[in-house]
């Protein structure tokens, strides 16, 4: 995370901990599964990539080191 955004990484987990322990996380999300908005979501192959071999590709002598 960045520091000069979010402050020191001791002090955003603190408040995550904060928001864990008093119910807010809880109730963030479940407000957002009473209507989720899907026209947002994207997932290709920009955002998932998957190794060569996973396509069928041959191996190399490199893939083998």
């Amino acid at each position: 995370m960045p520091e000069e955004r979010y402050g020191s990484w001791k002090t955003a987990y603190s408040r995550f901990c904060k928001w864990r322990d008093s119910g807010l996380l809880i109730a963030i999300f479940q407000a957002l599964h009473i209507e989720p908005d899907f026209k947002n979501l994207s997932i290709d192959s920009t955002s998932v990539k998957a190794h060569r071999h996973s396509a069928g590709a041959k191996k190399t002598q490199m893939d083998t080191k």
